[in-house]
């Protein structure tokens, strides 16, 4: 089946039709419909099934593209194409992985990247990291739950893999009421898998691990980071199987330590400190990075270096005030084991937490302590996490670079 044929394949696709205006966040670039911008009187939700394509009109009846819905989220509809494309179909989806693969192809020369970033790639509610010969797939929506054996089949054409994995096993399906799986959707798939990361090593634990296996999100910041460490010491703060605090070996750091509250992801570290050849100049400690900061505090020790890489505390609108006392904490405390003039990298993965608050957040941890702060580099996530220019949710991702002097009070 091919795209000529879409007003066959289309034509009689239920009609998902707008209150007035409601139409002008699409005509704009937008690709997401909520449930009271919906005309329920000329489209009751009650008619849907969850995942449904539908045919999505403004007020007038004028054609805005395809999608799906789910009738009982709030975020009700969101938008698969412009037009009246057959995205019941191998072709559309193959497509839609060849214009992705295009743009990762021209930055990287390894095959390991974000290969689909949903609605950036347009592709909305689908994830697909690539580990060379091995992909693995996210669906957050019932939309794409119910385009999912298609869609693996055009992975599978597009890219003849050696195995795909699907981790729908994240909290995020329950927005949408969709079960938390994982499987092996074809060919093999390894418990660990090697990558390489600006030029080093990594096992990644794709089946155990969090989220796909590896955060891809950050490479460029490591790169930036990798910069900074040669002859110094390093704490790596939620290292995970150590991505930063490896590299930063890798880099010349003097010592390297390595927090986590994961036994099996310290394992990790020491895995792939090993294969890269700096285990001497490398330890963790296990425990909850709130109370490592301050037993290191309690005795005195001091970093060059403090990376900051922790989970998004902020998750929900909800969250926030919460979330940024969270932040605030950690980074005071990260700045009590800075040396003089020591290095800080703090990152957050939390939408709802502005880039701007961040660096407020360090600049008052700065002035309780005495401290000048100078903010040397600023980060977010790489190319192969393009963000869509309508949709501020796509850019998450901050790392702000700072140095932490003290010359008194100041």
């Amino acid at each position: 089946m091919t795209i000529s044929k879409a007003p066959e394949i289309n034509a009689k696709l239920p009609v998902l039709r707008l209150n007035k205006n409601e139409h002008r966040r699409l005509r704009s670039g937008h690709l997401w419909i909520y449930s009271n911008e919906i005309n329920t009187k000329y489209s009751p939700l009650n008619v849907f099934n969850a995942g449904d394509l539908v045919r999505l009109e403004d007020s007038s009846g004028h054609l805005l593209g395809t999608a799906y819905i789910n009738p009982q989220a709030l975020l009700c509809a969101r938008l698969l194409s412009r037009r009246l494309d057959p995205v019941q179909t191998v072709e559309f989806w193959r497509e839609r992985v060849r214009q992705a693969l295009i743009l990762r192809m021209r930055i990287y020369k390894d095959p390991f990247y974000r290969l689909i970033y949903g609605e950036s790639d347009f592709c909305p509610g689908l994830v697909v990291d690539r580990f060379d010969q091995v992909l693995v797939v996210q669906v957050s929506t019932a939309g794409m739950e119910r385009l999912l054996d298609i869609i693996i089949e055009a992975l599978e054409q597009e890219l003849q893999p050696a195995g795909i994995l699907l981790r729908n096993d994240g909290n995020h399906r329950e927005r949408e009421s969709l079960p938390r799986y994982q499987r092996v959707a074809s060919g093999e798939v390894a418990d660990q898998v090697q990558i390489v990361e600006n030029g080093v090593r990594f096992s990644a634990p794709l089946k155990q691990g969090q989220k796909t296996g590896w955060f891809y999100d950050h490479r460029e910041n490591r790169a930036r980071l990798n910069r900074y460490v040669s002859g110094y010491r390093v704490l790596d703060l939620f290292s995970y199987t150590g991505a930063w605090g490896v590299q930063a070996a890798c880099a010349g750091a003097s010592s390297v330590t390595c927090v986590d509250s994961s036994a099996s992801a310290l394992q990790g570290v020491h895995d792939n400190a090993a294969l890269n050849g700096c285990a001497e100049r490398v330890q963790t400690r296990h425990g909850d990075a709130f109370d490592v900061l301050r037993e290191l505090i309690d005795a005195g020790e001091r970093f060059d270096i403090v990376v900051l890489d922790p989970p998004a505390f902020i998750k929900r609108r909800k969250d926030h005030k919460a979330g940024i006392e969270a932040y605030q904490r950690l980074n005071e405390r990260a700045m009590r084991v800075l040396v003089d003039d020591g290095l800080l990298l703090s990152a957050s993965c939390s939408f709802h937490l502005a880039a701007k608050e961040l660096t407020r957040i360090l600049l008052r941890a700065s002035r309780q302590q005495g401290a000048w702060l100078s903010v040397l580099e600023q980060g977010q996530q790489g190319p192969d996490h393009p963000v869509h220019p309508a949709i501020p949710e796509t850019a998450y991702l901050k790392a702000v670079f700072a140095r932490v002097l003290r010359p008194g009070a100041a």
